[in-house]
């Protein structure tokens, strides 16, 4: 048994001993090491990750040939290409691991069988989801109203650990400025922080 994943649904839903045993037999294990995809552009069949270590990102490649990161994980962190996973659909993005990592994963199968089955794990994974949606949309909203500024001062109050663990090309890719913007920036702060 995970107690990672315990732990997680348990923020949200109580369980019994046997029903996290039931639950946790619908999840499987994938480990993979830094660089390496989770899944690629086109691929037919994707399932949802939590994420028990490790940083990955999702990105989206424009015909350019340039890289769009949609969003990063970490552990406790849920990550799939949602639509292909919903929809069945072949997938539009790319996954791939910033560092080694650990997974745990379910198939849209089992994770409707679960919903149907206890409708705590219905509410769970309902919670999960519209946490889900209503960060995306304070992203799509700091990239449209917020300078670069801001949208760099916003990033690190909103993950501070990712800002210390991350490669800067990655956090200015994300927040849409140039490596050159996000270093001076980043200089400005340790020179306030002193």
């Amino acid at each position: 048994m995970n107690t990672a994943l315990r732990n997680h649904i348990e923020e949200i839903v109580d369980m019994s001993d046997q029903e996290f045993e039931y639950i946790s037999s619908h999840f499987h294990y994938k480990k993979l090491k830094k660089k390496q995809f989770l899944i690629e552009a086109g691929q037919q069949k994707v399932n949802k990750y939590f994420v028990l270590s490790g940083i990955l990102k999702s990105y989206y490649i424009d015909k350019s040939d340039r890289e769009h990161i949609l969003q990063f994980a970490e552990p406790d962190w849920w990550i799939t290409d949602y639509s292909a996973f919903f929809n069945n659909q072949e997938s539009t993005i790319y996954i791939d691991c910033i560092t080694d990592c650990e997974l745990l994963y379910i198939s849209n199968e089992d994770l409707e069988k679960l919903s149907a089955e206890f409708h705590k794990m219905e509410h769970f994974f309902r919670v999960k989801s519209n946490a889900g949606y209503v960060a995306s949309q304070k992203r799509i909203l700091a990239m449209l109203n917020l300078t670069s500024i801001e949208r760099f001062n916003h990033f690190i109050s909103l993950y501070p650990s990712l800002f210390q663990s991350l490669p800067k090309y990655l956090i200015a890719s994300y927040i849409g400025i140039s490596r050159e913007m996000l270093s001076r920036l980043s200089k400005k702060l340790i020179n306030h922080t002193k």
